[in-house]
């Protein structure tokens, strides 16, 4: 599902997530969906921190298997990738902890390009 690159459309796209996990079994107060709600937090607020691009949304995918949950937050920025070791800002912030936070939580993540424009960013959680 597309969401307007807002504040307001990262705070719909991770209560959609929460929504649909309910109604595929995972119920709201499950390991799964919470920490699945917090990637999709973290990753929308960073598609609309640091991947937009005026006129254009970012886009949710959820997807569940047998064995996993995945989560892919995709924006128009090709240019932007964030880093595949996510580490501490070198000194104490506010903001800069989203990526520990999806590397502690997700089984695996990780970040591709998405055809014809801008990357999507992906979680897996184990079910």
């Amino acid at each position: 599902m597309r969401f307007s690159s807002s504040r307001r459309g990262a705070r719909l796209a991770r209560r959609l997530a929460a929504e649909r996990l309910d109604a595929w079994g995972h119920p709201y107060d499950s390991r799964v969906t919470r920490d699945a709600e917090l990637i999709v937090g973290e990753l929308c607020a960073n598609a609309v921190r640091h991947g937009h691009v005026a006129g254009r949304d970012f886009a949710l995918a959820l997807a569940v298997t047998d064995t996993t949950v995945r989560i892919e937050v995709s924006d128009a920025r090709d240019e932007r990738y964030p880093p595949l070791t996510a580490r501490a800002p070198l000194e104490p912030a506010e903001s800069g902890y989203g990526l520990l936070l999806v590397a502690a939580l997700a089984d695996d993540w990780g970040a591709e390009p998405r055809t014809p424009v801008g990357k999507t960013v992906w979680a897996e959680l184990a079910r």
